[in-house]
Protein backbone atom coordinates (compact mmCIF):
# COMPACT_ATOMS: atom_id res chain seq x y z
CA UNK A 1 0.00 0.00 0.00
CA UNK A 2 2.19 2.55 1.11
CA UNK A 3 5.00 3.18 -1.61
CA UNK A 4 7.56 6.18 -0.18
CA UNK A 5 7.55 8.95 2.42
CA UNK A 6 6.83 11.88 0.46
CA UNK A 7 6.89 14.85 3.11
CA UNK A 8 6.55 16.03 6.44
CA UNK A 9 4.54 18.77 7.30
CA UNK A 10 5.82 21.35 10.14
CA UNK A 11 2.98 24.04 11.16
CA UNK A 12 4.14 27.65 11.39
CA UNK A 13 3.04 30.76 12.38
CA UNK A 14 5.51 32.60 9.86
CA UNK A 15 6.33 30.84 6.45
CA UNK A 16 8.78 33.32 5.44
CA UNK A 17 10.94 33.54 8.96
CA UNK A 18 10.77 29.55 9.23
CA UNK A 19 11.86 29.59 5.74
CA UNK A 20 14.94 31.65 6.09
CA UNK A 21 16.09 28.92 9.23
CA UNK A 22 15.34 25.89 7.22
CA UNK A 23 17.44 27.66 4.37
CA UNK A 24 20.19 27.71 7.19
CA UNK A 25 19.62 24.59 8.06
CA UNK A 26 19.28 22.46 5.07
CA UNK A 27 21.80 24.78 2.75
CA UNK A 28 18.98 24.96 0.42
CA UNK A 29 16.15 27.23 -0.60
CA UNK A 30 12.67 26.67 -1.13
CA UNK A 31 12.32 24.67 -4.20
CA UNK A 32 8.72 26.11 -4.22
CA UNK A 33 6.11 28.18 -2.25
CA UNK A 34 2.51 27.29 -2.82
CA UNK A 35 -0.82 28.81 -1.78
CA UNK A 36 -3.62 25.85 -1.11
CA UNK A 37 -6.68 27.46 -1.23
CA UNK A 38 -8.93 24.79 0.07
CA UNK A 39 -7.25 24.32 3.27
CA UNK A 40 -6.69 27.69 4.01
CA UNK A 41 -2.97 27.62 3.95
CA UNK A 42 0.72 28.48 2.23
CA UNK A 43 3.26 26.05 1.79
CA UNK A 44 6.87 26.41 1.84
CA UNK A 45 8.87 22.85 -0.31
CA UNK A 46 12.39 21.61 1.12
CA UNK A 47 13.80 18.93 -0.82
CA UNK A 48 15.61 16.51 1.84
CA UNK A 49 16.59 12.89 1.77
CA UNK A 50 14.34 11.58 -0.80
CA UNK A 51 11.06 13.54 0.42
CA UNK A 52 10.44 16.91 1.05
CA UNK A 53 9.52 19.04 4.60
CA UNK A 54 7.07 21.05 3.99
CA UNK A 55 6.19 24.52 6.07
CA UNK A 56 2.60 25.52 6.18
CA UNK A 57 1.46 28.49 7.66
CA UNK A 58 -2.50 28.74 7.69
CA UNK A 59 -3.76 31.80 5.88
CA UNK A 60 -6.37 34.24 7.37
CA UNK A 61 -7.69 33.98 11.06
CA UNK A 62 -10.50 31.00 10.02
CA UNK A 63 -8.40 28.13 9.07
CA UNK A 64 -7.65 24.41 9.95
CA UNK A 65 -4.00 25.28 10.63
CA UNK A 66 -4.55 28.12 13.16
CA UNK A 67 -6.36 26.83 15.22
CA UNK A 68 -4.14 23.64 15.44
CA UNK A 69 -1.27 26.31 16.74
CA UNK A 70 -3.26 27.56 18.63
CA UNK A 71 -3.78 24.07 20.84
CA UNK A 72 -0.89 22.65 20.22
CA UNK A 73 2.24 25.38 18.77
CA UNK A 74 4.09 25.23 16.14
CA UNK A 75 5.17 21.74 14.91
CA UNK A 76 4.65 18.44 12.94
CA UNK A 77 1.39 18.70 11.99
CA UNK A 78 1.78 15.19 9.44
CA UNK A 79 3.77 12.83 7.45
CA UNK A 80 2.38 11.76 4.48
CA UNK A 81 3.03 8.42 3.12
CA UNK A 82 2.58 8.28 -1.02
CA UNK A 83 0.15 5.82 -1.81
CA UNK A 84 -0.90 4.15 -5.22
CA UNK A 85 -4.80 4.65 -4.58
CA UNK A 86 -5.58 6.78 -1.81
CA UNK A 87 -9.45 6.37 -2.00
CA UNK A 88 -8.34 2.44 -1.98
CA UNK A 89 -5.92 3.18 1.15
CA UNK A 90 -8.14 4.89 2.87
CA UNK A 91 -10.60 2.02 2.69
CA UNK A 92 -8.27 -0.17 3.89
CA UNK A 93 -7.44 1.94 6.92
CA UNK A 94 -10.80 2.65 7.66
CA UNK A 95 -11.55 -1.09 8.13
CA UNK A 96 -8.54 -1.43 10.05
CA UNK A 97 -10.40 0.80 12.90
CA UNK A 98 -8.68 4.37 11.43
CA UNK A 99 -10.62 7.17 10.60
CA UNK A 100 -10.26 9.37 8.10
CA UNK A 101 -10.98 13.13 8.38
CA UNK A 102 -13.07 13.53 4.66
CA UNK A 103 -14.96 11.03 3.42
CA UNK A 104 -13.63 11.33 -0.06
CA UNK A 105 -10.06 13.03 -0.84
CA UNK A 106 -9.52 16.67 -1.39
CA UNK A 107 -6.90 18.31 -3.59
CA UNK A 108 -3.72 19.31 -1.77
CA UNK A 109 -0.68 20.75 -2.83
CA UNK A 110 0.84 19.63 -5.93
CA UNK A 111 -2.64 18.57 -7.14
CA UNK A 112 -2.60 15.37 -5.40
CA UNK A 113 -5.46 13.95 -3.81
CA UNK A 114 -4.67 13.35 -0.28
CA UNK A 115 -6.78 12.68 3.16
CA UNK A 116 -5.90 12.78 6.43
CA UNK A 117 -6.17 10.29 9.60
Amino acid sequence: MIKKLDHIAIAVRDLEASARTFEQILGVPPTRVQDVPTEKVRVAFFPFGGAEIELVQGLGADNPLANFIAKRGEGIHHICFEVADVRAATKELEEKGFRPVWDEPRTGAGGHLVNFL
